[in-house]
């Protein structure tokens, strides 16, 4: 034993832990060496164990400490007299000479020895002064770092120092210590930093317990300790060491109850208070409120209300990082905090309305996580995508989508109808970007679950309209969108890569269960594809021919139009020459593109050729290569990748199935007769686009199977793709032409209508030998043509007129006498059967009566013979123009026998003017039909009928795009001004661009369309329609100003649309034009001053209209204009024509409008200021009874009214062809003061008072609405048994009431001669007093007796159809429309309607009967109701 002096205690510097010494090296610390103790204490040392100083080597001193450690280690706490006899030792422990100690195994050892001396000595320590203790925890917190290796051989040392601290607690001792917080700093950053992925659950454990036991049982954290544990969730330290951010993770949640108040502080601090200064770690606050809230929501208990406080902001960053972190609370996985705070999460919703354009967009884009992870908060979500939907922003409305899509790719279920509606509604956006990816994301939708069914039926039923809608966004104008719509088409609605029999599944199904109109996109897709393939194969051909200046400019011509079906034209332009010159260089290029679109390339074949030629055109040095991008969207939409031999065999076997009833036709959702029927459409559809696919026997007797089915659209069909693509069957196919021919012919003699016309051609079409088989369906047919048996007639009549047409030099002979003796004489000019009196104006298809149906084929009969002709020599089209124009005159009756119906007078009369537009686009005849002609079948657009005028404008559009009508028809159009159904004026609105745009872009492609300008240039239609609007029989007063606010409406409707551009200066050239037409006379009727006073006058209107809408049209126009001398007579030399024919203030009338009339009646709500009681109106029933006649307004005896003014009429439940109608008694009180007569439409009573406002948008019915047939009764017989002079039926209102009156008198003066005839007095009809609907109060029955005028109307129900926001207009699919109206239509709104006729001698020509339902307008309204009332008895005033 060594007796040693007591050891000062003083602080211990370190000596740093890089610094060793070897073992044989001598210690020399001088001032360290054990000194005798003062009070002469002896240092006991552990048996064996031999004194320790710095005289020996390291070795040595590690081997001696050793075995101090195992003396330490195997003592415990009772042991009191050990612990008495080594307390000298323990001092001498923590004496400098140790805790300096260079050599990291001594202080290793040494660290142990005071761990467990804590350990023994527990509650109190052998060291009493708190430097010393200071220095010791420090000391043993520095040795901790060795716990970092783990292969190291001193690591269980390591291991059973912490084990030791953690077990015993040992830091606690340091709460004592005024600077405690020093030593905790130091030891978590310690543990923090050495703990690893190679330390076992062990070692975590007791770094919890030790850094635990510090946190719990102490007085608090401070900040910096605080930041000691937050730093290591930083995303930066994560990274890092995630084992770190897992110790604190862990260990925060065992504290959460005792730092929680820390937290709350610290963020306290710098959210509210915005002290930054407190701690380095503020500006990652928000990144440290996620991770704390994704450890223990319960450590932010007090922080979420400071979050809503930031919310609210004015800083819209700061705005945008308190979204940001919101959205990954609220949408992580496990998180609960919309639901228990929910001032919070209404607050945040707030945000998706914010002004700041990131926060939206950050908004929006957590919406996806919250969809996928809460899909119980897509309720709350759904209001706020919604508006969003329509954020003026293009990237937040493109985000709505790429949320609601990935919510929706992830699990259909997370997404309601509601949000797919939002992405419905944005594939119309005015953005490409976004309408691409709605498109794109529903498609995705669709394949997913339709296609693949990966989520059963109920997920596919609830996706089935995807497929609808994609196809009808083929009737955008865009070509981006068409090329968006056929790749969808190839890669996910009929995937290309799938297994032919796979892929004409999917494909025939699909086709089934499409409705039409995506029906008829799909067609127009192929349509317009092959139509791409036609101008591909063209341009080839051009390749092989010699070089030349034609060949060249044809080349040219070829390649511009091959750009514009591409996307960007303008750049596509330059890619396709390019393209044309790499062609020309490359033959094996070419021979390439040959095959790629030749009729027998295969689907496989065409693969290899698009993937060879876009290899071939790459280029390795140029990553993105935009010229070749655009050569893949020419493959892509040339190449058929879906269609060959082999698909159209797979198709046919598949209906084959159907057939037999062996398909999955109810699996798929189809019935077995709807499959069939489609599946031989869509082959009817590839019949036209791969004709040659077709070609194989078996195709064929499959097709026979067909003819012989009974569903008549079947064998129709089948027909179809014989005529399409039979061209080798009589020389290849024997068998089946044999079998054909009886077919064909029993079609042609007792099929269906459209049957015969499809056998005819198709006979015509695939047999050498058609004149034998012609003649052979001729023959028989002629001579049993029996006009007694209506209903046998329809099917040869088309027969004989297609064959007719077909082969004309055979059967144009024979046909004459057929037509002279029995179409004519026996047919037309012949009524057999009485027409039903239902007061209809239009009947379906099958309650039409066989002898109309006859009548409108034998009319169609007459046209083709003459179309077959195309000549007039024997002068049989002068006859039949006549003919057509006698049945317009007589509106549609011909024999004015009255036996027949409304409804099938409105069929003759359209077929009668459809009939004179056909024989009009062939040359010879356009010369021989006479002005009066023309005017006549102009006013069809104006037919009382709705649906002859849809019917009508659908044939003269249709006509006029494929530049087959003369342009002086495109002037029909200007009357369409005068229809009083906004859907009907829309569609003649868009009508007129289309054509317009067809003729100046054919001009400006085809150099050579310059010779025929006057044919071509839409400017030339004004002296049309000038002539046209001169000739209107409504126009009979050139000075009325009513009647000159029509004719400039009408000037307007066409010139709107000619006036957008002034391309080439076209205004100053409509102008000259116009001036032109003042120095000519009218060619219809020279001599007669008022028909060109009337010319004239409209020629003024017309400059009105032109000088006040345009300030450049007085420059000096180019071209001098040429005037058509069918309808003016060439200038005179000396006629000057400077005359003003409209009068300053009648320009200024029609410019600006008249001033609001003031009718003594305000409103319908106003009672009567006349004597008697309002009429009291009683509906049919519960379905007529929403809307009763009529308008409230009324206005002076001079006719104050406004052309722009309409009633608006809510929707009303009765249909236009009712069988029973409302009917409406028209009042005359018995005293009037200033006020004549008024109706009450009960509807507007409920719906408030009818604007009267000047210029207010006019509104109209939907289609058909305006169909209000009025059927006057007859005048009661009176006392003297004199009938009352016969009342016209309903036409439009008067022009004024002079006006009315004049023609009134003048037409019960004199008989009606030619032209339409007026309603005969009818005494038992459905508008007979006894049958109405309507009871007027008996104190004016007598009023009543006296003039029974009633009215009688028939309403359809409306629709209003529409979007607002940036959405283009949509309009839903709807069977009714034709595919070239669908992105037509446009708003349509009830209202209702009044009609006038006139009857008019114009020059001594045939007098013309317009009927057409007006819109009600200012005062003009009331006068037309008043007509009826006020017929025999003259008001008092």
């Amino acid at each position: 034993m060594l007796h040693l002096p007591e050891l000062h205690e003083r602080p211990v510097e370190d000596c740093g832990e890089g610094n060793f010494i070897t073992s044989s090296t001598r210690m020399d610390f001088p001032s360290a060496q054990p000194k005798p103790p003062a009070d002469g204490k002896i240092i006991f040392y552990p048996p064996g164990v031999k004194e320790i100083t710095d005289k020996i080597t390291n070795d040595e001193v590690v081997k001696r400490l050793k075995m101090v450690v195992k003396t330490f280690m195997d003592m415990d706490q009772d042991s009191e007299d050990e612990k008495q006899q080594y307390l000298p030792l323990a001092l001498h422990l923590a004496s400098e000479f140790f805790l300096r100690n260079p050599n990291k195994d001594v202080r290793l050892l040494v660290a142990c020895c005071l761990a467990d001396i804590f350990r023994i000595y527990a509650p109190e320590a052998p060291y009493t002064s708190h430097d010393k203790l200071k220095d010791i925890f420090l000391f043993i917190t520095r040795q901790l770092k060795g716990l970092e290796d783990t292969k190291s051989p001193q690591f269980n040392r390591y291991f059973y120092l912490l084990e030791n601290l953690a077990w015993v607690k040992s830091y606690n001792i340091c709460f004592e210590l005024e600077d405690c917080n020093e030593i905790f700093i130091q030891l978590f950053r310690t543990l923090f930093s050495v703990i690893n992925n190679s330390h076992n659950q062990k070692v975590q454990m007791h770094m919890l317990d030790l850094m635990s036991s510090i946190i719990m049982e102490g007085d608090g954290v401070t900040q910096e300790l605080l930041d000691s544990i937050l730093i290591n969730l930083i995303p930066a330290h994560k990274n890092l060491n995630k084992q770190a951010f897992d110790l604190a993770k862990v260990l925060l949640k065992r504290t959460v109850q005792t730092i929680e108040p820390c937290i709350a502080n610290f963020f306290n601090q710098v959210l509210v208070l915005g002290k930054s200064s407190v701690s380095d770690l503020s500006e990652h606050v928000f990144d440290l409120i996620q991770e704390l809230f994704a450890i223990d929501p319960n450590l932010l208990l007090s922080v979420m209300p400071q979050l809503e406080f930031k919310l609210k902001s004015n800083d819209g960053e700061e705005r945008l990082a308190v979204v940001r972190l919101l959205a990954k609370l609220f949408g992580s996985k496990d998180s609960d905090l919309a639901t228990q705070n929910r001032p919070l999460w209404q607050c945040f919703l707030g945000r998706f309305n914010d002004i700041h354009v990131p926060v939206r967009l950050e908004s929006v884009k957590f919406a996806s996580h919250c969809l996928m992870n809460h899909p119980d908060l897509a309720k709350d979500l759904t209001e706020y995508l919604k508006v969003r939907s329509h954020d003026p922003e293009e990237a937040i409305r493109h985000d709505v989508i790429v949320t609601i899509i990935t919510a929706g790719k992830r699990d259909l279920s997370l997404v309601n109808d509601q949000l797919l509606g939002f992405v419905r509604e944005r594939t119309l956006d005015k953005r490409w970007r976004v309408r691409k990816e709605a498109m794109m994301g529903l498609a995705q939708l669709y394949k997913k679950y339709c296609l693949h069914a990966e989520a059963g039926k109920d997920a596919a039923e609830k996706v089935s309209w995807i497929k609808d809608k994609l196809l009808h966004i083929y009737y955008q104008n865009s070509i981006d969108d068409k090329l968006l719509v056929e790749k969808i088409f190839a890669q996910y609605l009929v995937p290309h890569n799938l297994e032919t029999e796979e892929r004409m599944k999917c494909l025939y199904y699909l086709y089934a269960s499409l409705d039409p109109n995506a029906v008829k996109a799909l067609n127009e897709m192929w349509k317009c594809q092959n139509m791409l393939r036609s101008h591909m194969r063209e341009l080839l051909d051009l390749h092989k021919q010699p070089t030349s200046e034609a060949n060249s400019a044809a080349m040219f011509g070829k390649l511009m139009t091959i750009a514009k079906n591409l996307p960007d034209p303008g750049k596509a332009q330059d890619f396709v020459k390019k393209f044309n010159q790499v062609l020309g260089d490359d033959e094996k290029l070419r021979s390439q593109l040959e095959l790629l679109i030749s009729p027998t390339c295969s689907c496989k074949q065409a693969d290899v050729c698009v993937r060879e030629i876009a290899r071939k055109l790459a280029n390795p040095k140029q990553p993105t290569n935009p010229f070749l991008e655009m050569v893949k969207f020419l493959l892509e939409r040339i190449a058929p990748v879906h269609i060959d031999s082999e698909a159209i065999s797979a198709l046919v076997k598949l209906m084959n199935k159907s057939i037999e009833g062996t398909a999955d036709d109810e699996e798929e959702g189809v019935s077995p007769d709807t499959a069939i029927r489609s599946g031989l459409e869509l082959l009817k559809v590839l019949s036209f686009t791969h004709p040659t696919s077709f070609h194989s026997a078996e195709t064929y007797e499959s097709l026979l199977q067909c003819l012989r089915m009974e569903d008549d659209k079947v064998a129709e069909a089948a027909i179809q793709i014989f005529r399409n693509t039979g061209h080798k069957i009589e020389t290849d196919l024997p068998q089946i032409r044999s079998t054909l021919i009886p077919i064909l012919h029993q079609k042609a003699k007792r099929g269906t209508p459209h049957q015969a016309k499809q056998a005819v051609h198709c006979i015509h079409a695939i047999f050498t030998n058609k004149e034998v088989q012609l003649a052979q369906i001729f023959e028989p047919l002629s001579r049993s043509l029996n006009a007694d048996v209506p209903e046998q007639l329809i099917t040869p009549l088309v027969s004989l007129g297609h064959i007719s047409m077909l082969a004309p030099d055979q059967f144009a002979s024979p046909m004459k006498s057929v037509v002279a003796n029995f179409i004519v004489k026996d047919l037309l000019m012949n009524d057999r059967s009485t027409g039903e009196k239902n007061g209809k104006l239009w009947s379906p298809d099958e309650e039409v009566s066989p002898e109309v149906l006859a009548k409108v084929q034998a009319i169609k009969l007459l046209v083709r013979w003459l179309l077959g002709m195309k000549n007039n020599q024997s002068k049989s089209a002068n006859s039949t123009l006549r003919l057509l124009s006698a049945m317009l005159v007589s509106e549609g009756d011909l024999t004015e026998q009255k036996r027949i119906s409304k409804s099938d007078m409105s069929r003759l009369r359209l077929a009668a003017g459809s009939a004179i537009m056909k024989l009009a686009q062939e040359p010879c005849y356009h010369e021989i039909i006479t002005p009066e002609q023309f005017q006549l079948c102009a006013l069809v657009i104006n037919d009382e009928c709705y649906q002859v005028r849809q019917i009508f404008a659908q044939k003269l559009h249709k006509a006029l795009v494929k530049l087959l009508l003369p342009l002086e028809y495109m002037a029909i159009f200007a009357l369409c001004a005068k229809d009083p159904v906004k859907e009907r004026r829309a569609h003649a609105r868009q009508c007129l661009l289309k054509n317009i745009s067809i003729r100046r872009e054919y001009i400006k492609q085809n150099p050579m369309a310059n010779e025929k300008l006057l044919s071509l240039l839409p400017e030339y239609v004004v002296p049309y329609m000038i002539h046209l609007l001169a000739h209107d029989p409504d126009f009979t007063k050139p000075q009325d100003v009513d009647q000159l606010r029509d004719i400039k409406e009408c000037l307007w409707f066409m010139l709107e649309v000619l006036m957008t551009k002034n391309e080439n200066n076209s205004h100053a050239f409509m102008k000259k034009m116009t001036e032109s037409i003042k120095l000519t006379r009218d060619a219809q009727s020279p001599d007669e001053p008022k028909a060109n006073e009337k010319l004239y006058t409209v020629c003024d209107v017309a400059l009105c209209v032109i000088n006040s809408k345009s300030a450049l049209c007085n420059a000096d126009s180019p071209k001098d204009p040429v005037l058509p001398t069918k309808f003016f007579t060439q200038p005179e030399k000396d006629f000057c024509n400077d005359r003003n024919y409209i009068s300053e203030e009648m320009r200024v009338l029609l410019l600006t409008g008249k001033p609001k009339p003031t009718g003594v009646l305000g409103a319908v709500n106003k009672p009567l200021s006349a004597t008697g009681r309002r009429p009291y109106i009683r509906s049919t029933g519960p379905e007529t009874g929403s809307n009763n006649n009529v308008n409230s307004e009324l206005s002076s005896p001079a006719g104050n009214r406004s052309r722009e003014q309409s009633s608006d009429i809510s929707e009303t439940g009765v249909s236009e062809n009712d069988e029973n109608p409302v009917r409406i008694i028209s009042i005359t009180p018995a005293k009037i003061e200033p006020v004549k007569s008024k109706e009450i439409n009960s509807d507007q009573v409920t719906q408030g008072n009818v604007s009267t406002e000047r210029g207010k948008k006019r509104t109209a019915a939907a289609a058909g609405t305006e169909n209000i047939h009025q059927k006057l009764e007859e005048n009661k017989t009176d006392e003297t048994g004199q009938p009352a002079p016969p009342k016209p039926r309903r036409g439009r209102p008067p022009k004024s009431e002079s006006q009315g009156t004049t023609a009134k008198n003048a037409e019960t003066s004199k008989p009606s001669g030619r032209g339409r005839k007026r309603a005969a007095p009818n005494q038992e009809g459905p508008g007979g007093l006894e049958a109405s609907n309507a009871k007027a109060p008996k104190q004016q029955d007598t009023v009543k007796k006296a003039v029974p005028a009633q009215r009688q109307i028939d309403l359809q129900r409306s629709k209003v159809l529409g979007s607002d926001g940036d959405s283009v207009l949509e309009v839903e699919s709807s069977p009714g429309y034709s595919p070239s109206e669908m992105d037509l239509f446009k708003l349509c709104e009830s209202s209702q309607e009044d009609t006038e006729e006139t009857e008019l001698t114009e020059g001594g020509f045939l007098k013309v009967k317009r009927k057409l339902p007006r819109r009600v307008r200012k005062g003009g309204a009331n006068k037309g109701m008043l007509q009826a009332s006020a017929k025999t008895k003259k008001l008092p005033v």
